[in-house]
């Protein structure tokens, strides 16, 4: 039997129709671009998060010559926000990007930071909006890591 996945999303032409906390998120971001050490692919990506109590965790792409010794920006962000602050809940997180030519479309996380991101939503219980923008273009909202990943393996799946 054939069925359908429908993914809950918002997309926004400009960044002012967002709230002020989640500009301030892209903001980060977009600073984390600049200081990607991107060397081989010139593919910079900025992640900036949001803890319940306010806080700021930021982290960028961090590449290496040995291809997967790197780490993409929304797991430095995520592992240096589990590592800095252990008992806070993730309640936003925003990915920005740009390249040797400007990203005109929302850049989405690979499924390895979709499932490290999906680990810490199911940790706390707690959704993570997720808010996607490449260097220019519309802006895309999700209520949850979960639409973008909707088959999922967490801990519940291990048999222990």
């Amino acid at each position: 039997m054939d069925k359908k996945l429908d993914i809950p999303y918002q997309e926004y032409d400009d960044e002012m129709q967002l709230a002020s906390e989640d500009r301030e998120l892209l903001r980060r971001a977009d600073e984390m671009v600049d200081k990607a050490y991107a060397p081989y692919s010139g593919f910079r990506v900025g992640a900036a998060l949001r803890l319940e109590d306010g806080t700021i965790v930021t982290g960028s792409n961090q590449e290496n010559a040995a291809y997967p010794s790197g780490l993409c920006a929304e797991r430095v962000a995520v592992f240096s926000a589990s590592a800095n602050y252990p008992d806070k809940a993730i309640e936003a997180l925003a990915i920005t990007a740009n390249s040797k030519q400007a990203v005109n479309h929302p850049v989405a996380p690979c499924g390895a930071c979709r499932q490290a991101i999906l680990e810490y939503e199911h940790k706390f219980k707690h959704p993570i909006r997720v808010i996607l923008r490449g260097t220019t273009g519309k802006i895309v909202v999700l209520d949850s890591i979960q639409s973008l990943l909707p088959f999922q393996f967490t801990k519940d799946d291990m048999v222990l």
